[in-house]
């Protein structure tokens, strides 16, 4: 029987084991131009028994930032100071994934330099705030890209991804999940665009595949994944009916022979669709009641994944493989300190053998 702590080889990439820290926004990209500071590298380092890391939703342009202090793949010293950050990984054996993130809509001008506005398919604001330092501000209509600028952003992939390599990371993931640029391209409400990049499905689904492909072809499929939520409503996106669309997608994306597909789990139906849909490897964000726990790692034996990814355990628990052996103990997650701050409720959870 296959278990958690086996190794799994991802697409020529051999895992340790089959538990992924799953991306996590942290917003302490404090260095310079939202460069990761040394704080950023310990960070990782210290979880580096994940069979795989993949890091916070990184930028791969200025104007594809959505939270303050969020980091970036598109300057060179963002490039320099991951490298810190994947040799000390390697150094401690593990693996880890860039998640590149293009925020699209959700975001504010007062982020961005002069001139720059939040982007997407389609001139619909979504609701909320972002928090700045100097306060919340209310969501903003966005723009709505044009067709040359839709193709300039694939590019901004592209690029993102290039510089990703360049920083030593052993892959990237395209977050196309959780109402981000990808999502508003994906979600009915978010785009109501008539030409090729909306109007049906099939015009939905195409700013996805068009950005998996491109960016495949450049660093190579075996070190390229994607995340998706189907009908997940966060940051205002609608998908009623999520079925049709990620059914047509899971299957465009299909023959490009990505390293993965990370899944949030909308319900283990749909998932079941997707495991049979997709040949590739699968990591499975699990839906459950509360942070995913020990009692998930049997979705890997039985079959349902070949890989679970763990949010919030991991942000309290750098050592958390060697605790799911165990089922704990377990450090308790400070959400206080989730987003933003010091190195307190970051870098200072103890680990077993302390």
């Amino acid at each position: 029987m296959t278990t958690a702590f086996d190794p799994i080889d991802l697409s020529g990439t051999q895992l340790a084991n089959r538990i992924a820290m799953a991306p996590m926004t942290r917003s302490r990209a404090f260095g310079p131009g939202n460069a990761p500071t040394d704080s950023v590298t310990e960070y990782y380092a210290q979880r580096a028994s994940a069979g795989l890391i993949i890091t916070e939703g990184t930028q791969p342009s200025v104007v594809g930032q959505g939270y303050p202090f969020t980091p970036g793949l598109h300057s060179a010293e963002q490039i320099a100071a991951w490298r810190n950050v994947t040799d000390a990984v390697h150094a401690k054996g593990g693996t880890i994934f860039a998640q590149i993130m293009h925020a699209g809509r959700i975001g504010h001008p007062d982020l961005l330099p002069e001139g720059l506005h939040p982007v997407a398919p389609s001139a619909v604001a979504a609701t909320g705030q972002v928090y700045l330092p100097e306060g919340p501000k209310d969501l903003l209509t966005p723009r709505e890209l044009t067709s040359d600028e839709v193709h300039a952003t694939i590019a901004d992939f592209v690029s993102g991804a290039r510089n990703a390599i360049e920083a030593g990371f052993d892959g990237v993931e395209l977050h196309g999940a959780n109402g981000y640029l990808i999502h508003q391209f994906l979600a009915p409400n978010s785009n109501l665009r008539t030409d090729e990049w909306g109007g049906s499905v099939e015009g939905r689904i195409r700013f996805a595949v068009e950005v998996a492909k491109a960016v495949a072809a450049e660093i190579g499929a075996n070190r390229t994944g994607i995340r998706l939520s189907p009908g997940n409503p966060f940051n205002s996106i609608e998908e009623p009916e999520p079925a049709e669309t990620y059914t047509a997608l899971v299957q465009q994306l299909e023959p490009i022979g990505l390293a993965y597909l990370h899944l949030i789990e909308n319900t283990r139906e749909f998932t079941n669709v997707v495991r049979k849909l997709f040949t590739g490897t699968l990591i499975l964000n699990a839906a459950t009641e509360g942070p995913t726990g020990a009692g998930e790692l049997a979705l890997i034996e039985d079959g349902t994944t070949d890989l679970l990814s763990y949010g919030s355990l991991f942000i309290a628990n750098p050592d958390l493989p060697a605790r799911l052996k165990t089922d704990g103990p377990y450090n308790t997650p400070d959400n206080a300190t989730f987003y933003g701050g010091d190195d307190k409720g970051y870098i200072d959870y103890p680990a077993l053998e302390a």
